[in-house]
């Protein structure tokens, strides 16, 4: 590991690690040398990924926290503090979407409960606002730090509701309006953050993947991979360079920006 890219001797500390894409920033922290603070809700089932880089690494700290509730917040910072010291990387990486194939109901876009989509908002981009007043406000009070936001491609453009019209549902799926809205706004915090912090010495960003490669069905994959022009979704290796990049010294002069990481997609 380039030592431009080493992050020796780092706390960081890495919400909803329990997940989806958790794993990844937990696992490319790690070896890069970062000391790692895991934290999700209180209970939550960590997912074989995840499992699995625990394991690979003699464990992997966790700490409960709720993003929703400060109280909850400005506990799991206390704990990690105490365990492990002042974090200098903070990965805000909790939140929620549905899938095509998640529980839970379907509605047409002008009959859709705005309980759903506030809900969305509350986690998305409140609690991901009040982590980073915690976490970002104690990196300031010591002098520096790297947030790192995680967005979305939908942050900059519309789901093609086409990409899910052969799944069988009626009404039939449509990606929430709410996620969208909601890494929107996150990446337009991140610009007022980065303005704010930066002279203590804090650089937030964001970083936006797009079509991770998961278990979705053959027919997404290709209709989804025909509008990228890499003509493929991303891999978890292609997530990890970018990372690291944003949280370590390699982007020292690097801040307010959004690190697009989806093949092309959203330059078309």
């Amino acid at each position: 590991m380039s030592s431009r890219f080493s992050l020796d001797g780092q706390i960081a500390v890495v919400t909803g690690s329990c997940g989806k894409l958790g794993p990844i920033w937990v696992e490319a922290l790690l070896e890069a040398g970062a000391r790692v603070a895991a934290l999700d809700l209180p209970g939550a089932t960590p997912s074989p990924a995840f499992a699995a880089v625990a394991e690979r690494f003699n464990g992997v700290p966790r700490f409960d926290i709720d993003i929703t509730s400060r109280a909850s917040i400005e506990a799991a910072a206390r704990a990690v503090q105490d365990a492990m010291g002042v974090p200098g990387v903070l990965v805000n990486n909790a939140g929620i979407d549905q899938a095509p194939d998640s529980p839970g109901g379907r509605h047409h876009l002008d009959t859709l409960p705005i309980e759903e989509f506030r809900r969305m908002v509350e986690v998305n981009l409140l609690g991901t606002f009040q982590v980073t007043q915690v976490f970002g406000g104690l990196m300031a009070q010591h002098g520096g730090g790297s947030i790192i936001n995680i967005g979305s491609l939908y942050a900059s453009l519309s789901p093609d509701p086409a990409l899910y019209d052969h799944i069988p549902a009626d009404p039939p799926f449509i990606k929430p309006a709410a996620y969208g809205a909601s890494k929107a706004a996150l990446v337009n915090l991140t610009r007022y953050l980065a303005v704010h912090w930066a002279a203590s010495g804090v650089r937030v960003n964001a970083l936006s993947p797009g079509g991770v490669l998961a278990n979705q069905d053959a027919e997404f994959r290709r209709k989804f991979c025909a509008k990228v022009p890499m003509r493929r979704m991303a891999e978890e290796a292609d997530l990890e360079g970018p990372l690291l990049f944003l949280a370590s010294g390699a982007s020292r002069y690097v801040t307010g920006v959004e690190l697009h990481v989806d093949g092309g997609f959203t330059a078309i």
